[in-house]
């Protein structure tokens, strides 16, 4: 059975109108392809409507006129009442051609890891959370994410004038109020982000296969375990104390491809610890992360991770005034 009477299935569907958009710049198809209205948040801040999505998608092409979009995998589910949901994870490649918010060009070649939550109706997607690995991004053009998150304040015109990034508070209101589907590998995965969460970390070791491979935020590569517990570790005791929860949750069997799980989950607290950022501030943090595992005969076997380092170094520069 076709998806909307166009393409061979829903994966086919999400795959091929970014490749229309990232690949062929057929950058206008965003006005069919997503709501008028359609609430967009990242780390970064929450949007209404797709013009400014068109508007960002032109900014980024511009900066980097080569940029080409590689998808790994898109973990969906069906709902009779929101419609199909999907977890759209991939790799981007790009070249840091001409000047813009990045700074003057610099001709390096980058990559880094996207992954982007979606609700869908028919041809048109109509609610969307999307994490970006910033962090890897500013590393390969030799900045440090604090350091960027400075300069994005000042660009912008100061502590005042900047977008200020995403807080639950500040959510848009959307249609889509599901929160994904009951699968046992969407359970089997949430149990163990949420043991990890208790400061488990020793489930880890029980529950992923030793030889596991991972990708982090910040463009951090895992080979083995040890690795994951130390990712895992670095963020949770940088806020000991943040309440963690999961927001949506997709897991599915099929395809010709592992046992897979996307869960998008947040961490809502204080900086009060050591950890992936530095000297404890007190202040108020939300962490926006964005999660994909794939699952084999000895545990988790693969497992991405994403969440913004410029977006938390943001809300911490312009609460502690370290400018």
């Amino acid at each position: 059975m076709t998806y909307a009477g166009k393409w061979a299935d829903f994966p086919a569907y999400i795959l091929e109108i970014t490749e229309e958009i990232w690949r062929d710049r057929a950058i206008e198809t965003l006005n069919k392809y997503y709501a008028k209205d359609i609430p967009v948040r990242t780390p970064m801040g929450t949007q209404r409507g797709n013009q400014p999505v068109i508007s960002a998608t032109m900014s980024m092409l511009t900066e980097f006129p080569d940029r080409q979009g590689n998808a790994e995998d898109v973990i969906f589910s069906n709902h009779p009442e929101h419609g199909y949901l999907s977890s759209h994870r991939g790799v981007s490649t790009m070249t840091h051609n001409r000047d813009g918010q990045f700074g003057p060009g610099t001709g390096k070649r980058l990559i880094f890891s996207v992954i982007a939550d979606c609700a869908a109706r028919g041809e048109e997607i109509y609610d969307e959370w999307l994490v970006r690995d910033y962090g890897a991004i500013v590393r390969q053009l030799e900045w440090t994410p604090e350091e960027y998150a400075r300069r994005l304040i000042e660009i912008d015109g100061g502590p005042e004038k900047t977008a200020k990034p995403f807080l639950p508070e500040n959510d848009i209101e959307g249609d889509y109020k599901g929160r994904g589907n009951d699968n046992e590998w969407g359970e089997r995965y949430a149990d163990i982000l949420s043991h990890i969460m208790t400061k488990d970390f020793a489930h880890i070791r029980r529950t992923y296969d030793r030889s596991m491979q991972g990708v982090y935020a910040g463009g951090k590569r895992a080979i083995g375990v040890g690795d994951a517990l130390d990712f895992w570790l670095n963020l949770r005791s940088a806020f000991p104390s943040a309440k963690f929860e999961i927001h949506h949750q997709i897991g599915m069997d099929g395809g010709m491809l592992s046992p897979r799980s996307a869960i998008r989950w947040s961490l809502d607290g204080t900086h009060d610890g050591w950890g992936a950022f530095g000297r404890p501030t007190g202040k108020r943090v939300h962490v926006m992360g964005l999660s994909h595992a794939e699952f084999g005969p000895w545990g988790l076997r693969r497992e991405t991770a994403l969440y913004d380092e410029v977006a938390i170094w943001k809300q911490l520069h312009l609460q502690t005034g370290d400018l």
